[in-house]
């Protein structure tokens, strides 16, 4: 299988369909030289749909970021099936995860990471020139920067640096950077959590907005429970472990 040839699964219509999956970390050693581990996950399944926003809470350590990581192929499981589109992910050689990451996953990170020598339209950019695009071929993709600027709000501001804006601003910028491969999924850790409450709700409707206009499937972490109010389906995690799974009516 080439680089560009992902296995396709036809077990499940979600975008994001776990099964069965666990991840465990060596942990030490027990008294008697046998190794310790600990289970981050615990025979997890999960389905997110496209067009849809998931809540995924629970208390620290209860297996969210863990989840996050494999569902965006940044971990591997250590048992159990993941399956992102219609691609089997445990299925990719480390270069076709890394595609996929590339092409079908859009990440949201806590702090958004951005470069401060860049202006807020090459933070964009910058993700082309990651998958390859050069030359008229990367300038060509200006245009779809400058749209997703546009679409969440930032369409007069191409050209300023990141010391110019707000942390709210900044994490809009986050989002539209992570569109820019046209992705499937996103995936979002806590990206509200260095906000107030107010940017809080106005970051999360944004992406109730967005997960709706482009049909994606998307999976936020947070801890305000104040937030799930904007989310078509809530998943508690406890010890790694899904505790409930619930369908909500979302506000707006």
């Amino acid at each position: 299988m080439t680089s560009t040839q992902h296995r396709k699964s036809k077990t499940s219509t979600a975008t994001v369909d776990l099964r069965q999956v666990s991840l465990v970390y060596p942990d030490g050693q027990n008294p008697d030289g046998t190794q310790r581990t600990i289970a981050a996950l615990d025979q997890v399944d999960f389905t997110a749909n496209k067009g849809e926003l998931t809540a995924l809470i629970g208390q620290s350590g209860s297996g969210k970021s863990s989840l996050l990581s494999v569902i965006g192929a940044l971990v591997q499981p250590t048992s159990g099936t993941v399956t992102v589109g219609n691609t089997s992910v445990r299925e990719l050689n480390d270069s076709q995860q890394a595609q996929l990451r590339r092409d079908t996953v859009g990440l949201i990170f806590q702090q958004p990471n951005l470069l401060s020598a860049l202006s807020v339209r090459d933070q964009l950019l910058v993700t082309d020139h990651l998958r390859g695009l050069r030359g008229a071929k990367l300038k060509a993709r200006r245009t779809r920067a400058e749209e997703l600027l546009e679409v969440v709000g930032l369409q007069d501001m191409a050209d300023r640096k990141i010391h110019a804006l707000s942390g709210g601003q900044r994490q809009r910028v986050n989002i539209a950077r992570a569109l820019m491969g046209t992705p499937q999924v996103l995936l979002a850790d806590e990206p509200t959590s260095a906000l107030d409450q107010s940017r809080s709700h106005e970051i999360m409707q944004l992406l109730q907005r967005l997960t709706k206009e482009f049909s994606v499937a998307t999976v936020v972490v947070t801890h305000d429970t104040g937030l799930v109010q904007y989310a078509d389906q809530q998943v508690t995690l406890s010890d790694g472990e899904v505790a409930s799974a619930e369908r909500l009516v979302s506000v707006g």
